[in-house]
């Protein structure tokens, strides 16, 4: 049995998946190759394979990036300040706006692995299910099924993101279409 080495894991590695999102929000996953990347950082072969085994290992590093720069952009931590409807629909807005421009370039491959990210998945639907167990103990929804809703709110969100980024729609035009029916969802939900 083959033993596998242990790979570096240091500034140059995240240099390598810093320059590939760079790529790849620029031009789009399809250009995307060990070779360009070895060429902008002016390294080897040896510096690239010594970091990572393969080019689906850098793409799954720039993945989770771009996955926690979403999720760092909203915040929901201030619902006592605000209408609690206005706030839900502001960080799915918040959460729409800051992944369109990079998906728009990365779509198929975010699109694949939002669906096999167990971690991402888990992390979005407990934020919607705690909005929702919030808004229910302060009788501000019907008594939904919280697991059930946050699945088909995490559904909504990505598949119309995903339909909204493969079509072209423009992001202003996305957001506007987005926020209607995301409305008429949350109007479906108040008590």
């Amino acid at each position: 049995m083959e033993q596998q080495t242990a790979l570096i894991r240091d500034a140059m590695s995240e240099k390598i998946v810093e320059t590939a999102g760079e790529i790849v929000t620029a031009d789009g996953v399809h250009s995307l190759t060990v070779s360009r990347i070895l060429r902008i950082l002016g390294i080897t072969n040896r510096v690239f394979y010594n970091r990572f085994h393969n080019l689906d290992e850098v793409l799954s590093a720039v993945y989770c990036n771009t996955a926690l720069k979403v999720r760092e952009s909203i915040s929901s931590d201030n619902v006592e300040e605000t209408d609690f409807f206005e706030h839900v629909l502001d960080i799915v807005t918040k959460t729409l706006i800051a992944s369109y421009d990079t998906k728009m370039r990365f779509t198929q491959y975010v699109f694949e692995n939002d669906s096999q990210s167990e971690s991402n998945f888990e992390w979005w639907t407990a934020e919607i299910k705690r909005l929702i167990d919030y808004a229910k103990e302060k009788r501000l929804i019907k008594n939904v099924d919280s697991e059930s809703m946050s699945y088909s709110i995490w559904c909504f969100c990505r598949g119309f993101n995903a339909d909204a980024v493969g079509r072209n729609i423009p992001r202003e035009e996305a957001i506007k279409r987005f926020q209607y029916s995301f409305g008429i969802l949350l109007d479906g939900m108040k008590i």
